[in-house]
């Protein structure tokens, strides 16, 4: 059976291609900003589910697993990071998350679109951010990773500079859990060695 990624994020396509995962990419257009759900760890269940559907109905005939994934970062007071608007946005997001813990949360939503079979899930892993003075925010942000970054950081780029500390699933911080993603796509026959 093939994978069908409903993502056009760079991170999770690599992150599959490092399992050696057959699979295509089919980019959902979902609004992210479509949910208003309140609790967290359901909206990104949602999203990903969005995601996922929408695919899934593009290929119903096929014989496919379609994995839809959505990744927020939650800060300390509570207020939801997606991906910052522009870099002043992202200024603020960093030095809300200095010297800090905050969580990260992905949903990850399959559907088999031959079957009508779905399976969601929700990966939360915390992370301590060091801290961070305006010089190293602005250094940070002259990399010019943080755009399309929930929380407006990379943990697997230059990002990797500003963090002190996880608990849980690094890859979750990445945008894809995959012990997760492994545990469900096997509970769909999938395995990936």
């Amino acid at each position: 059976m093939r994978l069908v990624l409903a993502s056009a994020s760079p991170r999770r396509s690599e992150l599959l291609e490092r399992l050696n995962a057959d699979f295509d990419i089919e980019v959902s257009n979902v609004d992210e900003t479509s949910c208003d759900e309140p609790d967290a760890r359901r909206y990104v269940i949602d999203i990903a589910c969005k995601k996922a559907l929408a695919v899934a109905e593009r290929r119903k005939a096929e014989d496919v697993i379609v994995i839809g994934a959505d990744t927020i970062v939650i800060a300390p007071d509570g207020e939801r990071l997606g991906k910052p608007a522009d870099r002043r946005d992202a200024k603020r997001m960093l030095g809300k998350l200095s010297g800090e813990w905050h969580v990260v949360h992905t949903g990850v939503a399959l559907v088999c679109a031959g079957q009508s079979r779905n399976d969601t899930g929700v990966e939360t892993t915390e992370v301590k951010f060091r801290d961070l003075d305006d010089s190293m925010i602005e250094r940070y942000l002259d990399t010019g990773e943080y755009p399309d970054k929930a929380g407006a950081y990379a943990v697997q780029g230059y990002g990797a500079v500003l963090v002190e500390g996880i608990r849980g699933c690094y890859f979750n911080v990445m945008g894809f859990p995959l012990a997760k993603l492994a545990d469900m796509l096997g509970r769909f026959g999938y395995r990936f060695f």
